[in-house]
């Protein structure tokens, strides 16, 4: 080949070179701007679900409603044993499962001591955690769904607690059980306080002090009526509770440093002592099986010598309600369920007697429904001869309750006197001031009764009006420019004009009363601020037998009619004629000892009160 034509290849060669150089050039600037214009992918992570299947195609998880997710690339064929049931964190890839990090080995169980609304739980050996920023909790029992506090139960450990960088994540609440225990917290001497300064104890058999925490809880025995002194700087307090155990399961332990209408309370079951370095004081909590508490409750709110059907049916009311308190306790308890006040069932304030005892045995175990759920067993002293609604509590989120209706408490009804009808002022001052003897409690001294207020005391009622009106002002109301009714704080009444009932509910109760004043026009809300408002503390009850009561706080009821005396257009005293002994809600048991007398069983009176009220057996 001549000079010529190697001249001519070395061009050829050259210029293929450019062009595999420009096509190679060109096929990468295509791919990249197909790169440049490939989405991102679009990354989701779900926290804390419930992994509820796992399959070589699919995961499946519920965060309060079942996803089903195919696997990415990455995870398809891959082991998942070990995965079902259990809470994780799961990353999805454009929809697809690309990362799970499963938290089965961070779970933890215990009793719970208390719950901490929106913040945490305390549970016996671990105590307080604090729940994370996306903790989630699931109901596991039944059929799958997702759960709140109220589903963890103070003083029973039915939950798993999965824990994350020292904080819960995930509650699991595994079953729901009867509940045999109850924990009530006592209240010191005069139900004054929660707190109590200092605890001294002693115990009828020898008994165990524990103090301390998990795998260092040390115990102290002593024997039986040798006195233990608990003060908020004890020795004890290596941790924030030390437990009072009795050695001998029928031992009573009695707390030396309380009074109550029997002397020194005594307790079944156990006692905790809580160190509360906010308020410094100390709280106290006695556990004890829900019958053996029933013991010490049913004499306490119902006379151990009346009838044994009367007190069966008192006996049901009183666990019912108890066990309602165990399933959504108070926040502001302690790790309680209840307290032992008239706040919930005065409880250990008389002792326990044979036949309340009695009534509680033979109901082992009952509780009573309506409308498929827990009734709500409201009860009292005594009707005059009418009941009324449920709704008689304002702000209650249930309303009224169907099966507690304005009820005709008698063996008759009248139909001059029906529950709607008892409304209208001339209708109820007709019947309340007559006795009517088909009426169970005809013959109760409490039936009927007078107050008889000779000197009205402005400033005592005025101070009344501040009272309740702090409590909640949305129950006292002042008359504005404007004829309506606004919250305003009361500073002044004056020369009291005239006081009327402006509302009643079905049945008659008060509901609404006005208060015309120099000072003001004032709207009292409820039964309740009624009764207080009107009670002068001073003057007595005269009952329909001719005996006189003191009543220092509350009138006995708000059935009612109201007379005024006047001198100059002022009101100076005034007449109430009334009847019954209570709020009017739910059983009435003086009713419930003469139906008993009449030979009504238990669950007759019960489905009277409580209409179409059944009764089951939880254990």
């Amino acid at each position: 080949m001549d000079r010529f034509g190697k001249l001519q290849w070395k061009a050829i060669a050259c210029f293929s070179g450019i062009v595999l150089l420009f096509v190679l050039a060109v096929v990468g600037l295509i791919r990249g701007i197909g790169e440049a214009l490939k989405p991102e992918p679009v990354i989701e992570n779900l926290l804390n679900v419930w992994i509820t299947e796992v399959t070589p195609e699919n995961l499946k998880l519920y965060d309060g409603s079942i996803k089903l997710y195919q696997w990415a690339d990455n995870l398809a064929g891959l082991e998942q044993r070990g995965w079902r049931e259990q809470v994780a964190d799961v990353t999805l890839t454009d929809g697809k499962v690309s990362a799970v990090t499963v938290k089965d080995q961070q779970k933890i169980s215990g009793k719970v001591l208390r719950v901490y609304p929106g913040l945490g739980v305390q549970l016996e050996k671990y105590g307080i955690l604090q729940f994370g920023p996306d903790m989630k909790m699931y109901r596991l029992y039944d059929s799958l769904q997702l759960a709140s506090e109220e589903d963890i139960r103070i003083g029973y450990s039915f939950c798993d607690f999965v824990v994350e960088n020292g904080k819960i994540c995930s509650v699991l609440v595994t079953r729901n059980e009867a509940m045999e225990y109850i924990r009530v917290q006592i209240k010191n001497s005069g139900y004054a306080s929660n707190m109590h300064d200092k605890v001294a104890l002693t115990a009828d058999t020898d008994f165990v002090v524990r103090y301390g925490s998990g795998e260092d809880m040390r115990e102290e025995f002593h024997t039986a009526g040798e006195v233990v002194k608990i003060e908020q700087d004890s020795l004890y307090f290596t941790a924030d509770r030390i437990y009072v155990v009795p050695t001998a399961l029928t031992g009573k332990v009695t707390l030396l440093s309380v009074e109550r209408s029997l002397g020194n309370p005594a307790y079944r079951g156990s006692i905790e002592i809580i160190q509360d370095s906010e308020s410094n004081g100390l709280y106290v909590i006695n556990e004890v099986l829900l019958e053996e508490y029933l013991y010490a409750v049913v004499p306490s709110e119902m006379p151990s010598g009346y009838p044994m059907e009367a007190l069966k049916a008192q006996a049901i009311c009183a666990r019912t309600y108890a066990y309602r308190r165990m399933l959504s306790p108070s926040s502001a308890l302690a790790g309680a369920h209840v307290d032992d006040s008239t706040s919930y069932q005065v409880y250990n304030n008389i002792s326990e007697q044979e036949t309340t005892t009695a009534a509680v045995k033979e109901t082992r175990g009952q509780l009573l429904y309506a409308g498929g759920k827990l009734a709500d067993t409201y009860y009292y002293s005594t009707s005059c001869g009418y009941g009324t609604e449920s709704d008689i509590w304002k702000g209650s989120t249930e309303g009224k309750l169907a099966y507690l209706p304005a009820t005709r408490i008698g063996t008759t009804q009248d139909p001059r006197f029906t529950a709607q009808s008892m409304q209208k002022e001339a209708v109820f001052a007709s019947f309340i001031g007559q006795v009517f003897e088909e009426d169970y409690e005809s013959g109760e001294p409490w039936y009927r009764w007078t107050y008889a207020v000779a000197d009205l005391d402005e400033k005592r009622m005025l101070s009344a009006l501040q009272s309740r009106y702090k409590a909640n002002n949305s129950l006292v109301l002042t008359k504005n420019k404007e004829g309506e009714f606004v919250s305003k704080e009361i500073k002044k009444l004056g020369k009291v004009r005239d006081i009327s009932i402006s509302l009643r509910n079905e049945g008659g109760v008060a509901d609404e009363m006005l208060i015309e004043a120099s000072g003001g026009t004032y709207k009292v809300i409820t039964e309740h601020n009624i009764r207080y408002i009107l009670c002068d503390g001073v003057t007595k009850v005269r009952r329909q037998d001719g005996s006189k009561i003191d009543m220092p706080n509350l009138l006995p009821s708000a059935f009612f009619t109201i007379t005024t005396g006047k001198e100059a257009g002022n009101v100076v005293g005034y007449i109430i004629v009334g009847g019954g002994y209570g709020h009017g809600v739910g059983m009435s048991q003086n009713g419930a000892r003469s139906m008993a007398q009449a030979g009504l069983t238990a669950q007759d009176i019960l489905c009277f009160f409580y209409q179409d009220g059944y009764v089951e057996q939880i254990y």
